[in-house]
């Protein structure tokens, strides 16, 4: 037990550091909230508040209310088996041994029993340690066990992180906590100097005390804390935005990184000339947020929005220098809006289509040929998709030049430049070519899903052609034996497949996905004699991600998955690929009958069937009664009603196959419960494994009917009892 603590002390630690990336910045701060509460609580260390701090320069955990001390604590320590402790009631070797090293008599040793027989104990009061001490021991350990990218080493030393260690402060209130950090010849020791702005407040700072940290960096031009810096950058661009009459476009994840580039925010604002407005939107957008950090700005009038010729930016530097600093920003932007410019134009000379034969210039992977081999085999399966949603001529000739086109603003100069633009300049080029808004549309659609957002495509041919893309990836790639493995996917194989669902669920698309892999597997086969189809391994990648996305994103409680895609059953794996709506529709119907419990009404009697079914020879596809059953070796009446009963279900079983309705299915499975259980525990009940073969073949035939029209819906042998 604890005993209470008597006095508080805070805690600051704050390692400075040369300009850190800022997405580490970010991920540093993540990783303390984990690592520093856990390791404090092993301790035995509790406190009032633990904040995290984070710039370009520096990263500080402020610790408020830690105890001057552990608290003293009873611990109940176990030691060996009183078998080895003790010889005809006399303490062994061993319990003296265990004695000793606990530094308690023998006689104060305790004996108990556990699950696995009685055991010697000792209660060992263990005074606490001082928090001083402790502190000593972590604080190096939470620098150690920060993860990034690209850690360095520097000077002649082994340590390793994001960028140089130059200064530690390690504060216990108004004390300097020693610390030591040795890297080869150098040391760093923690004193209370930190630095300040490296613009605005060059000098180093003494930190009087750990709690007043944050204000004594304020007054050195730093504001530590992540969350004021984010307040006060959207403020300052927002009303920069107003002083021009528009509206700034704030991008969370420009955003994100700005926060942690900067220690002293300031808004400047910047302009250009007008006459690169005549650019693509997405041109100059993508100049100012990718490449510059630029916060672009628009102005709604008469309901049109629009792009002003001005940007603002976040200044680390001096806020008296605004007007210098926004020239300087101007020349960069200047001129990569002039790079864009020539690029448009001379990307525009040719049509489109002009492209196509650079792209056989560009590998997509050495063992699967060219970009141009690439569209070859999706225009393929995007014809074969055409195919199976019985499209009409004209919609087949703008999937097929969708297509065809799809890839070729891959070589056009603005895209080797600006790579985020592919799909977005392919639709500006077809327009410009001559080319429908349908395949233009289609071209930028294909890409989509993609970002945070994940964006769904809207256009018919930007969801075929963007299936096809996806499920040629997919089966080449599975084909070559490079499947994704842990953490690694090269080439985003999951979100691929992942992709493929969603936009046919989506867009309910009525395809048959295992149809278009066992086409494509057969295809690389083909074209690879030496390799394996890669059929099975695909239906089983996609088994899991249809498993994955129903789970969570649907929702779906998971032996309800299970009973839809079948565990270990083929032919729901296959029926699930066939028809990806229905498994989507399927799934979604048993959680809803599971939530308002009509699933309860025909569990037991179907699950029970299912079982007992196992035991007889009867396939999964025979739904009528007439076909295998023989009313003549029936002996009792339940039988006779049974079987009428599912003479009554077949027509609601077939109307729900073609309708896709499962609730008529359901119905009727709820209608023939009770006869079931009359079937199974009534007055007329009866002994299903009767000593007759042929009465127990009869029985069996008619709980594996039942089964059958069950599996309809699902298997339910895989669902598990509410």
């Amino acid at each position: 037990m604890l005993s209470k603590q008597v006095s508080m002390a805070n805690y600051l630690l704050e390692v400075g550091v040369e300009e850190l990336p800022a997405s580490f910045v970010q991920s540093a701060i993540e990783q303390w909230q984990e690592i520093i509460p856990k390791s404090l609580e092993s301790e035995f260390l509790t406190s009032e508040a633990i904040e995290i701090y984070g710039t370009p320069r520096r990263l500080a955990v402020l610790i408020k209310g830690i105890p001057s001390k552990q608290a003293d604590r009873e611990e109940e320590i176990k030691g060996p088996p009183v078998k080895a402790a003790f010889k005809d009631g006399k303490p062994t070797k061993a319990a003296e041994g265990f004695a000793r090293k606990q530094g308690v008599a023998v006689e104060e040793l305790e004996i108990k029993d556990t699950p696995k027989g009685k055991f010697i104990f000792v209660q060992k009061k263990i005074e606490g340690r001082n928090a001083t001490e402790i502190l000593q021991e972590l604080s190096p350990q939470w620098i150690a066990k920060l993860e990034g990218k690209r850690f360095m080493r520097w000077g002649d030393g082994d340590l390793r992180f994001s960028r140089p260690i130059r200064w530690l402060v390690a504060l216990l209130d108004e004390e300097i906590l020693p610390l030591e950090l040795v890297n080869g010849s150098e040391t760093i020791q923690s004193d209370r100097l930190s630095a300040g702005h490296r613009i605005l407040h060059p000098e180093f700072i003494s930190i009087p005390s750990a709690s007043a940290y944050v204000d004594c960096l304020r007054s050195a031009y730093v504001e530590v804390d992540p969350q004021k810096r984010k307040e006060k950058i959207t403020a300052d661009i927002e009303a920069s935005a107003q002083e021009l009459d528009g509206v700034a476009q704030i991008e969370p994840d420009l955003l994100a990184e700005v926060i942690n580039l900067v220690e002293y925010p300031t808004a400047v604002i910047g302009k250009f000339e007008a006459e690169f407005l005549s650019l693509p939107t997405e041109v100059i957008t993508t100049v100012m947020v990718t490449h510059q950090r630029y916060f672009p700005i628009k102005k709604q009038e008469n309901g049109n929005v629009s792009l002003l010729p001005n940007f603002i930016t976040i200044s680390n530097g001096d806020p008296a220098k605004k007007d210098i600093i926004a020239e300087g920003n101007a020349r960069v932007i200047r001129a990569r809006l002039a790079d864009a410019q020539f690029f448009y134009r001379a990307d525009c000379d040719e049509p489109l289509e002009a492209y196509l034969p650079q792209l056989e210039t560009v590998t997509f992977q050495e063992d699967l040929g060219t970009m141009r081999d690439k569209v070859d085999r999706l225009m393929e399966v995007a014809n074969t998709i055409s195919e199976q949603l019985d499209l009409n001529e004209k919609q087949r000739q703008e999937v097929e030049s969708t297509a065809l086109l799809c890839k070729a603003d891959l070589v056009t100069q603005m895209v080797y430049e600006f790579p985020e633009l592919q799909g977005v300049m392919g639709e500006k080029y077809a327009l410009a070519s001559g080319e429908s808004a349908t395949v233009a549309q289609g071209i930028f659609d294909h890409y989509l899903p993609r970002g945070a957002d994940d964006i769904m495509p809207t256009s018919l041919n930007g969801q075929i052609v963007g299936l096809a893309d996806r499920l040629d990836t997919l089966v080449s790639i599975f084909g070559l034996g490079m499947m994704p493995t842990g953490s690694s996917d090269p080439f985003a194989l999951r979100r691929a497949a992942n992709a493929i669902v969603n936009i046919t669920w989506y867009a309910d698309l009525e395809i048959n996905l295992d149809e278009l892999i066992k086409q494509g597997a057969a295809d690389f086969v083909s074209a690879h004699p030496d390799k394996e189809s890669p059929v099975t391994s695909v239906q089983e990648f996609f088994i899991q991600r249809i498993r994955t996305l129903l789970q969570d994103e649907k929702e779906i409680d998971y032996d309800l998955v299970n009973a839809v895609l079948g565990e270990n059953d083929f032919e729901y794996t296959e029926r699930a690929l066939q028809d990806l709506l229905d498994a989507r529709d399927r799934a979604l119907f048993l959680q809803s009958i599971r939530d308002n419990k009509q699933l309860d009404e025909i569990y037991e009697t179907v699950n029970r069937s299912t079982r007992l079914a196992q035991k007889g020879d009867l396939n999964t596809q025979e739904l009528d009664p007439k076909a295998i059953v023989n009313p003549a070796l029936f002996e009792k009446s339940s039988e006779r009603a049974f079987y009428d009963a599912l003479l009554t279900l077949c027509p609601q079983t077939k109307a729900a196959q073609t309708e896709r309705n499962y609730r008529l299915l359901v119905d009727g499975l709820a209608k023939i419960a009770p006869t079931v259980s009359n079937f199974f525990d009534g007055e007329d009940s009866v002994l299903v494994m009767a000593e007759n073969p042929e009465v127990k073949r009869n029985r069996l035939n008619l709980l594996g009917l039942l089964r059958n029209h069950a599996r309809v819906l699902a298997d339910f042998g895989a669902i598990v009892k509410s």
